[in-house]
Formats: C-alpha cells, structure tokens, sequence
C-alpha cells in the first residue's frame, strides 16, 4: 500500500509520520493524584510495547507525575490537558514530551502564543484533539450537525491558531464514536493538510465492541495509508489496548516481528478444546519477538494442509495431536503435552 506523505514530528526519542513506522499508544486510566499507581501502571504498559503513554493533568497537583513518569519510563509522555494554559505551561517546564490540547479552548491569543512558545523553545509537539463532541456552535450551525466536514473544518481551525504562531510541530485526531463518520473525518482531514494523524474510534466501548469498532475504523484507513499513530480506545485495562493495538497492526500487515497466530474456529471433526489450546498458546508466546507464523488446528485431517504455510504448528487429534513445519509432520504428541512442545520446538527456531 502507498502511505499518505505526512509531515513528521519527534515525541521525545520517537518519531511520528513521514517514514516513521505506525506507533502505539495508550492512556493512563489511574487517578491523575494517584503518583505510585500512575507509575506502576506506565511501567506495566511500557513492557506491553506501549510506544506512547498519555496522562490526564486535569490541575496543578497533578503536574507533579509528569515528574515522576519521565523518571519511571522511557516511552514518551504526553501532557493531556483542557482549558488552562497554565497547565501545559507546566507541564512543559516539568519535562513532558508533547502537549494534548486544543489552542481554540485556552482563551485569546496570548494565551495561545505563550503555549506555542513553550513548546518551540522546548521541541515539545502539540496534539490538537477534535471529537464529535466537541465541535464548535458555528461550525455545527454551519453543517447541521456533527459531520466528518465539521470535524475537518475544526481541527483546521485550531490548526490555524498555532500556525498563526509559527509553530507547526502539530499532530492531528479526528475522532467519533460513530465508525463511518470517523472514517470520513480522517479522509477529508488527510486531503486537507499533510500534518500526521493519530487514529482512534473515540468511545468505542468494551474490549469486544471497542476491537471491533477500532478495527473496522483504524484498519480501514491504515490499508488507505492514511495513519502515523493509533490508540484502541477501549473499556479496559489501558494494557489490553496496547495488546489490540500490536495485534491490529500484524494482522494488517504492518507490523512486522513478533508471533502471528493462525487458528481454525474448529468444527465437528475436532477432538480437542482447541478454543482454550489456541487462548494459551497466545497468552504463553505473547512475548516471543520471533518473525514467524504460528497455527493452532483442529484436526490432523485437514490441518498440516490448510496451514502448510505456518513455520510450525500443531493439529489435535483423538487423544494426541501432530506436531508439524510448512505441512510436514514432525511428530505425534500426546494432547496434554502439545502447547509444551510446541513451545519448546519454537524456541529451537
């Protein structure tokens, strides 16, 4: 696939758009007071593969984890803040590496200058956030409503703002809980400017509708180019979004390294619990950075076959299963024993 040519911008040590590859990232959901548990959290989502941690700063007080994650984590840290310009004044000053915020919500032009300023003198980027829900009176008076050309028309306004400052270190979201109008949002919104965007279905719901929501919406537009960054927003523990969001972009094929499972949804032939098989295998090899393609099936009959292209696998059987590489039986393995030998067989790879 060709990807939109966007401009690219450093977060800290990580870069976003131009060539950059597709990042992660996700949000902290502890309490912004909560410094202990804030910290233990950004470390837990550091070791999923979280490439871009976000923090709520919703007061003064809570500037003070700002602090305390940069010396906790390495990943990037991103200011999240509404209103006061103070904040991402402070937030700056305490060392975060990109500011979220939108420069038409912190009152009149000095304001805006001073924020812009800060993050210049500083190589702090600014992420201007637009939602469905936030779209200004005139801009719904002008369409009628919440569109994907208000949208637009919004994030390019507040583009604007920051422009008029000469600070052009911006990455965009343009994000609904609605997938089409998402979807058109980020299609207008690419065509418009060449600033990087960062993809999410905002308030997609539980882990189950939040993964299909997300995928749908993401996935569409990463198979159009369009997208230099992603979070899976989802009702959950913040690592379950980085784990969705690593699993996304293999199964898109964008990501490269790391195991990418395929199973079978089974049938009347199957003789084995291949639904908790093909769970703990996943759970099991989660941290494996090997480059290889891993199947879990159902029967012997038809498995080294469907899945002749795996670099290993295993198929269940009546009691035992086969063990097998690019279709071709290694061996049969007692049923209690296959996800250890598969393991083991792996990790001779």
């Amino acid at each position: 696939m060709k990807r939109r040519n966007s401009k690219q911008v450093r977060v800290g040590n990580l870069a976003i758009g131009g060539d950059a590859p597709v990042s992660i990232q996700s949000m902290l959901n502890t309490p912004a007071h909560d410094i202990e548990g804030s910290v233990r959290q950004a470390k837990e989502l550091e070791a999923a593969g979280c490439e871009i941690i976000r923090a709520a700063v919703p007061d003064k007080e809570a500037v003070r984890l700002i602090a305390a994650l940069k010396e906790a984590v390495s990943t990037p840290i991103v200011a999240d803040i509404h209103f006061d310009y103070r904040l991402a004044l402070e937030a700056v000053a305490a060392g975060v590496d990109k500011i979220r915020l939108n420069p038409g919500n912190i009152g009149g032009k000095d304001r805006v200058r001073a924020v812009a300023k800060a993050c210049a003198n500083a190589s702090v980027p600014i992420r201007i956030g637009v939602n469905s829900g936030s779209l200004e009176k005139d801009i719904l008076a002008r369409y009628g409503g919440v569109t994907a050309e208000g949208m637009r028309d919004s994030a390019l306004y507040h583009v604007s703002l920051l422009e008029k400052n000469d600070f052009t270190d911006i990455v965009l979201s343009i994000k609904s809980s609605d997938v089409a109008t998402m979807v058109d949002a980020y299609e207008l919104t690419a065509e418009a400017c060449a600033y990087p965007l960062h993809l999410g279905v905002t308030e997609a719901g539980t882990e189950r509708m939040g993964l299909i929501k997300s995928s749908a919406g993401i996935g569409s537009l990463l198979l159009h180019g369009i997208g230099d960054t992603i979070r899976v927003s989802l009702t959950a523990d913040p690592v379950r979004e980085v784990y969705a969001a690593k699993d996304l972009l293999k199964g898109l094929g964008i990501r490269k390294g790391g195991i990418r499972f395929v199973s079978c949804p089974t049938c009347g032939r199957t003789k084995i619990d291949l639904i908790a098989l093909a769970g703990a295998a996943e759970e099991r090899l989660r941290g494996c950075d090997k480059d290889i393609k891993v199947a879990i099936m159902g029967c012997a009959v038809n498995g080294p076959g469907e899945a002749k292209d795996a670099d290993i696998g295993i198929a269940g059987g009546d009691g035992c299963g086969l063990l097998f590489q690019k279709g071709e039986i290694i061996r049969k393995v007692p049923e209690e024993a296959l996800l250890e030998e598969l393991v083991k067989e792996i990790e001779r790879m």
